[in-house]
């Protein structure tokens, strides 16, 4: 059954057409304007056949394109990734070492609460808008943007169709 799932996937660029792309970037864009976070973005429709018949699961997957999209790479290691993977429909998060000891899990999954009601609704660009919400008022708590310092944009803005 998971692998049917996955051979037919819903298609990302129809949930995520280029314009909802764009307004995606321009949210994480504006959230890292009051923080010193990055975060990514990453959707991606299915996983190969082999990786679904070897077990693979959406958070070992979001681990590897946390490493390959390079969010672990930040100064203050203050990268955060909202992956989703739509043939599982799964949203996992993954947050580099400078979040250990500060965010719990629970606060990990109340994000992920939030886009799994708009994903239900059918909002696929609301559901991550709320997400990327979410996660800024997380960085700022943790990683607040100082009076007047200056931030390099460490990783891009733009969503990941992976």
């Amino acid at each position: 059954m998971r692998l049917f799932k996955h051979l037919f996937a819903p298609s990302a660029k129809r949930l995520f057409p280029g314009d909802a792309l764009k307004r995606i970037t321009d949210a994480i864009a504006e959230s890292e304007r009051h923080h010193s976070g990055e975060i990514c973005f990453a959707v991606e429709p299915s996983l190969h056949p082999r990786a679904v018949m070897s077990g693979a699961q959406a958070r070992d997957r979001a681990h590897e394109a946390f490493a390959q999209l390079r969010v672990w790479d930040t100064h203050a290691n203050n990268g955060v990734l909202l992956y989703l993977l739509l043939a599982d429909h799964r949203i996992e998060i993954v947050a580099d070492r400078g979040f250990i000891g500060r965010v719990s899990d629970e606060q990990w999954r109340g994000v992920c609460q939030l886009i799994e009601e708009r994903l239900r609704a059918g909002e696929a660009e609301a559901g991550v808008m709320a997400g990327v919400a979410a996660l800024t008022d997380i960085l700022v708590e943790h990683f607040p943007r100082e009076e007047g310092a200056s931030d390099v944009n460490e990783l891009p803005d733009l969503p990941y169709v992976l």
